[in-house]
């Protein structure tokens, strides 16, 4: 029987917003501020004789297994969105997920968005629709944009568990603005944790995909499919070289990618279209970014009015205390407390999970904790 399984180092990336403003640094670099991007030449669409008004659409397209042929069963339901008058605040992709008009994005796609400022979507042969935010969930970069339309081809999620490292996969999205691009690679590796943000209060804390199908700013969330066209996780962040900042922000693809789940972005997604809202599991309580040492400690003393350990939250029921440190759950060692996070947060809330707790006086002992909600 195998030791308990431990995660890769927490890998800090950049995510993968539009143009201009927004384009996404990593977590304290600074945001690229492109002054001139070109605009990509679309020919107009020829006009319709009166023959073919009266001709009944073509059958959509199912994918036969070839990237091609997926290709072409996915592209009508990728849409380019634009955030701001011609895009000047950010651009980002987003896939059609429900036909009556619902599609899925980034949060950090439409951040950037003040009240009054447009959000429209572009689906590839069609007028741009001004759009409607639906809701948000910074936790898992997770955004729900609605059109006025009953009539879209919307793209089913492809259960997680059936996802393999080393299976092909595309992503398809608009890279720097560039709509209906396609690229391939394979995953490289599953539950990889990544954090993501430019902020502490935008950060998202995700147990990713990893591939190495070229990704970049502005695909954002675009769909990363498997071959039979189903969606395994929603494009969100790149590793960049470190040299990078020194050029102004974030590199371009070095086969580094990230992408959210599909059973996470599904349950985000479906909770924001139901509610407006979504949660995210917690445990209660305050975990000590500067501790050093391995696993992750709850805060000793309270953080202003916050307790270190919420009283009668789900910790404090499974006898946790402040000071303690957490060094597994479910088996998967904790390095530190960035990793519980995005552990912790792969969970659905009330599950509940296993921990493994060494307490001040170096004694351990393992606790069960049913894991609560907390709005996003």
């Amino acid at each position: 029987m195998s030791g308990p399984r431990s995660l890769a180092p927490v890998v800090v990336v950049a995510v993968l917003g539009g143009l201009l403003g927004g384009m996404g640094g990593a977590v304290l670099a600074d945001r690229l501020d492109t002054t001139s991007v070109p605009e990509e030449q679309v020919p107009a669409a020829e006009s319709a004789s009166v023959d073919d008004e009266a001709a009944a659409p073509p059958p959509p397209v199912e994918a036969d297994g070839t990237i091609s042929g997926l290709s072409q069963a996915v592209l009508p339901s990728v849409a380019l969105i634009s955030i701001g008058e011609d895009g000047e605040l950010g651009l980002g992709s987003g896939f059609v997920v429900r036909e009556d008009g619902y599609l899925l994005t980034n949060h950090h796609v439409i951040e950037v968005a003040g009240e009054d400022d447009p959000i429209v979507v572009e689906l590839p042969g069609e007028e741009p629709m001004d759009a409607e935010l639906v809701g948000s969930e910074q936790a898992y970069d997770i955004a729900v944009l609605r059109v006025d339309r009953t009539d879209l081809a919307p793209l089913a999620f492809a259960d997680s568990d059936t996802l393999w490292v080393g299976q092909t996969v595309v992503a398809v999205g608009a890279p720097l603005g560039l709509d209906s691009t396609v690229t391939s690679g394979i995953v490289s590796a599953k539950d990889r944790p990544v954090v993501a943000g430019e902020t502490q209060e935008s950060t998202s804390y995700i147990s990713a995909i990893q591939t190495d199908a070229a990704i970049n700013p502005g695909n954002s969330g675009g769909p990363l499919l498997d071959l039979s066209g189903q969606v395994v996780g929603v494009n969100s962040a790149i590793a960049q070289v470190p040299q990078a900042a020194g050029f102004g922000g974030p590199s371009g693809s070095i086969g580094l990618g990230f992408a959210v789940p599909a059973e996470q972005a599904d349950r985000t997604a479906t909770q924001l279209i139901e509610t407006g809202t979504s949660e995210h599991p917690v445990m209660g309580v305050l975990v000590d970014l500067t501790y050093t040492g391995d696993g992750a400690r709850v805060l000793e003393e309270a953080a202003g009015e916050d307790p270190p350990v919420v009283p009668g939250g789900p910790a404090d029921l499974a006898g946790i205390r402040p000071g303690d440190v957490i060094l597994a759950v479910d088996g998967t060692t904790i390095r530190d407390s960035q990793q519980l996070i995005v552990v912790l947060r792969s969970y659905a809330v009330g599950d509940t999970v296993e921990l493994e707790i060494r307490d001040g006086d170096d004694g351990s002992r393992t606790v069960e904790v049913t894991l609560a909600g907390s709005g996003g």
